[in-house]
């Protein structure tokens, strides 16, 4: 065995989100993988230069999963906010120029650069939070040009960035106001230039699209889907958020990875979802800042036996946080899932629907060693005392990063 390099000990519990969550005990990591979990074993062999962790009675989780994000981009609709809290909705300010429309003009006008370095930002505060692994969308360029501007930027930060970055191609995020008059014109942009050029880059491993009144019926988004589909981009969803628009029931018939949102889905929908095993990523961010009176029926999900991921929708218009541990906060306070289904939803369910569930998202002898240790005893604790930043370190493949 490869001398231990990194042990974690004094744990008040270990949630593995691979079963029972531990009461106490250790961990211990050689060359970025666990090695042992719960009890060392006596004969563990130790390296001399190995670091010894007391954390103190914290409680020890795998590095938090984000499944849902819109972190690159450029430009600022703080005003869009105060709009809302005059009265005006979110389709209403999509109508007058703003939403993702503005966001666009803004980030088509950014440097590759200026994109890198917002994101950049944006990943440090998730992974400050106890995130190691995160999904990117594009969506914010809505031309050829700037969606590829928007993945290369992903694709740099990947490169550069402790976290893990997961790419999905948005281009049918909204249709332009340049190309509204020729919308059958943009949808054969997406489908006979952009998604072969994502796909030829290797800078996307889904595809996703708006389903919603103001973005793209159900008819656009499944020609989209395919598309992706034949060139190897397997389906996401943004299904059902403001008004029940069948997402949810397209996303389970082609066999997508996730459906997201889901404010609204209807009962078939939910049953769809359970049969065809698609994970439902919600995000109680968005119905909060948006003030949605409508939440995601996280209940009936789980209860057809659907699995549920949280995420933040981090964006500039809609959700503007990186603070995925209150997303948790949410779940147990709106969504009425029991904390014991919130940390499944923030780890191994969020790693399911982006992928990664073999790699990211649990604590298990064999599995790398993403983890973070948070100020609190017990994963009750962390959707409980809200608002607070209880992250005390985080570790990527062993290596402290936070």
């Amino acid at each position: 065995m490869t001398p231990v390099d990194l042990i974690l000990e004094g744990a008040g519990e270990i949630f593995t989100a691979d079963g029972p969550p531990l009461k106490g005990g250790a961990l211990a990591v050689a060359e970025g993988r666990i090695v042992a979990l719960g009890s060392l074993p006596d004969d563990l062999e130790i390296s001399p230069t190995a670091r010894r962790i007391d954390v103190g009675g914290r409680l020890i989780t795998p590095g938090l999963v984000e499944a849902h994000t819109h972190i690159l981009f450029a430009g600022d609709r703080s005003g869009e906010y105060a709009m809302r809290a005059a009265g005006a909705g979110y389709l209403e300010i999509a109508a007058a120029g703003g939403g993702i429309a503005a966001t666009a003009r803004a980030t088509r006008a950014a440097s590759l650069e200026a994109l890198i370095e917002g994101g950049r930002a944006r990943l440090d505060r998730l992974l400050g939070f106890g995130v190691t692994t995160v999904e990117v969308k594009s969506g914010y360029g809505l031309s050829l040009e700037a969606e590829l501007k928007m993945l290369r930027a992903a694709k740099a930060l990947n490169e550069t960035h402790p976290v893990d970055l997961v790419m999905t191609f948005l281009g049918a995020h909204t249709v332009p106001p340049e190309r509204r008059a020729d919308r059958e014109g943009y949808l054969r942009e997406i489908i006979d230039e952009m998604i072969p050029a994502v796909a030829a880059e290797g800078l996307a491993e889904f595809c996703d699209v708006f389903i919603e009144a103001g973005a793209f019926g159900l008819e656009e988004a499944e020609r989209v889907l395919r598309a992706g589909i034949a060139h190897g981009l397997r389906p996401k969803v943004h299904a059902d958020q403001l008004s029940a628009g069948g997402g949810a029931e397209l996303a389970a018939r082609l066999g997508a990875i996730s459906a997201d949102h889901l404010e609204r889905i209807s009962p078939e929908g939910i049953a769809a979802l359970a049969e065809a095993g698609v994970v439902a990523v919600l995000l109680p961010g968005a119905a909060l800042f948006l003030d949605d009176p409508h939440r995601a029926p996280a209940r009936a999900l789980l209860d057809a036996g659907v699995k549920v991921a949280l995420s933040t929708d981090c964006n500039p218009g809609t959700c503007m946080s990186e603070h995925l541990p209150l997303m948790g906060t949410l779940g147990v306070s709106q969504l009425k899932m029991s904390p014991t289904e919130v940390m499944e939803a923030l780890t191994i369910n969020a790693a399911h629907a982006i992928g990664r569930q073999a790699v990211a998202g649990a604590l298990a002898v064999g599995r790398p060693a993403d983890i973070a240790v948070f100020e609190v005893p017990s994963h009750h604790h962390l959707p409980y005392h809200f608002g607070i930043n209880h992250r005390w370190r985080v570790f990527k493949g062993g290596v402290e990063v936070a």
